[in-house]
């Protein structure tokens, strides 16, 4: 494990406080930054977010996928957490808290914001980091590449949908012209490019005659490749993470309790879904190096798409763009403690497939 993965919680807090510092101290220049945007999509947040997620893009092999029948359990237990149980608990968590039991304490338009930023995180499943969470459990790492494959093709279809229907029941307007755009632009587009660079980073190893072009040494070329992305990646991240805080800073000095408001139904929503996912994979038998990957995987959200779509929806210091950015801030140091939870319950499962 890299330095950068052991203390990733570090370097995230530091770029939050860095990011709300700056936002106080330097507003013009982040009010700059903010009106860099083009059809509603702020160019600068685009670049860092692609920068951040080509790199995990490339290493998505479509290939993988025609071995699904051979261990379907898992895949099964993340696509119905993903697809059929955590957008809509996250829905009815965001109307339950904001609509009832924040009610006085929030304006309307204030709760239907909110609302929409944590449906955006609901429908929007792990991506970029589920190779993160599934390395620092030993998950599989085939398998977890197949669920990502297979989600990713999902989301492709079924993000704009369902974020629409969501959206659409508590009331709130749905653009579909600049949905379906954010949709194209954040999971589409860099989904193809990481496909083509896969191809052609093939071809090239084959044609180059490294060593004797097997499979394994395939992904070794690969492998290489990705590792000379990886610090550009984190610089993505971490880019982001910092942009992100400094948009909203001054809201959050201001306003510390809507932060506090708006992170109450995240966690509920964020333990509850991994005790709900741990637990079927428990009495699913799955071994433990899929078991935590796939409820992780399920657990865990695709934040950067939710953050850039509600950028692109609701505008850069909206209520729906600030509960994403709180979504950030939830979402690391819960998923790190879910690793430890998971990795110190190992004896709970049957043995891993590596020890049989």
């Amino acid at each position: 494990m890299g330095l950068f993965e052991r203390y990733l919680s570090l370097w995230v807090a530091l770029c939050i406080v860095a990011g709300v510092f700056l936002g106080n101290v330097v507003p013009s220049a982040f009010a700059l930054i903010a009106g860099i945007e083009f059809a509603h999509v702020n160019l600068v947040v685009a670049v860092l977010i692609w920068v951040m997620i080509y790199p995990m893009m490339v290493q998505i092999d479509f290939a993988s996928i025609k071995d699904v029948g051979k261990r379907p359990q898992g895949l099964v237990l993340t696509l119905v957490i993903n697809w059929l149980i955590k957008p809509f608990t996250m829905a009815a968590l965001g109307w339950l808290f904001f609509k009832v039991f924040f009610a006085n304490w929030v304006d309307p338009q204030s709760a239907n914001e909110y609302i929409a930023g944590m449906i955006l995180l609901g429908v929007a499943p792990c991506t970029a980091m589920v190779f993160v969470w599934s390395q620092l459990t030993k998950g599989d790492p085939n398998y977890t590449l197949v669920q990502v494959s297979v989600n990713d093709i999902i989301m492709v279809f079924a993000f704009a949908p369902i974020t629409a229907f969501l959206l659409g029941v508590n009331d709130i307007h749905v653009p579909w012209g600049t949905l379906l755009l954010s949709v194209v632009l954040y999971v589409l587009l860099p989904l193809v490019a990481g496909a083509i660079t896969r191809h052609k980073l093939e071809r090239h190893c084959r044609k180059d005659g490294r060593g004797n072009g097997s499979k394994d040494e395939g992904d070794q070329y690969l492998s290489e490749f990705v590792h000379q992305l990886k610090p550009w990646s984190i610089v993505g991240l971490l880019g982001t993470v910092v942009l992100l805080f400094g948009f909203q800073a001054e809201t959050i000095i201001s306003q510390p309790q809507t932060i506090v408001l708006i992170a109450i139904p995240l966690l509920i929503q964020t333990y509850g879904i991994f005790v709900l996912a741990y637990g079927a994979a428990k009495v699913m038998k799955l071994p433990h190096n899929i078991a935590a990957p796939a409820s992780l995987i399920g657990t865990s959200n695709f934040f950067e798409l939710a953050v850039a779509v509600a950028i692109s929806l609701f505008g850069l210091h909206s209520g729906a763009a600030l509960a994403t950015v709180v979504g950030v801030l939830v979402e690391v140091p819960v998923m790190l403690s879910l690793v430890a939870i998971a990795n110190r319950t190992q004896h709970w499962f049957v043995p891993t497939l590596n020890d049989r």
